[in-house]
């Protein structure tokens, strides 16, 4: 009787087995991407680097161009080593890109522990949201059109409030980036354990890029809501 249910119990496992391993080579892939966000960080930092400071609009459409670009080719090698080559590159971009508010924060006479604060904040939130994914039985896929039309919503306000300038609709949408993608990493993570996502390249830039934002968003509320002038 119990004859049959071996191959069955056998055959379960290879799905989860092959998951655990995404899971796995994802935070091993996602831990060496911060080198070169770092790198990109702080040789922007000496730099004083600045993308288009004079045209702000022209700076984000630009950013998004080369942003979608990495990312599109990203995809498109995501089963060969370039793949990997591209997304370290992608890294080392967006932490240049991360050097300007990086460069805001430490003109403030507590930028050092601001930064530290919303470090530890999105570490925080990457370690609740990877646990509840991981353990939760209930399946989030369903939250993936809500979650685009918020981050349509999100960025549109963003591309207005570059004309606006208005400090509250800034920390409005700082406050809502940080729980829209605190979601995103919760569904991110969740379809990997699920067998949803089964490329790890493809799954390290989605949780990479909901971290970063999550992280910048946060250092934006930190910084309106705390920041200390010399």
């Amino acid at each position: 009787m119990d004859t049959p249910r071996q191959p069955v119990t056998f055959d379960q496992t290879l799905p989860a087995l092959g998951q655990n391993r995404v899971l796995r080579n994802t935070y091993m892939l996602l831990a060496l991407s911060m080198i070169p966000t770092i790198i990109g960080a702080m040789v922007g930092i000496q730099m004083q680097f600045s993308f288009l400071a004079g045209s702000p609009f022209m700076a984000f459409m630009l950013f998004l161009g080369i942003a979608w670009g990495f990312m599109w080719g990203i995809e498109k090698n995501k089963n060969s080593g370039l793949g990997v080559a591209l997304l370290l590159g992608f890294t080392f971009f967006m932490g240049l890109m991360l050097s300007r508010i990086l460069q805001v924060a430490l003109g403030f006479a507590n930028g050092a522990s601001m930064i530290t604060l919303a470090a530890g904040g999105t570490g925080a939130v990457f370690f609740t949201m990877a646990t509840i994914a991981s353990v939760s039985k209930r399946d989030f896929s369903n939250m993936g059109k809500f979650l685009f039309v918020g981050l349509i919503v999100v960025l549109l306000a963003m591309v207005a409030n570059i004309f606006l300038h208005i400090p509250a609709l800034t920390l409005t949408i700082s406050a809502v980036a940080v729980l829209l993608f605190s979601a995103y990493l919760l569904y991110d993570i969740n379809r990997i354990v699920r067998g949803g996502e089964t490329n790890y390249v493809s799954a390290t830039l989605a949780v990479y890029l909901d971290i970063y934002n999550i992280f910048i968003h946060l250092l934006n509320l930190i910084m309106m809501l705390t920041g200390e002038r010399d």
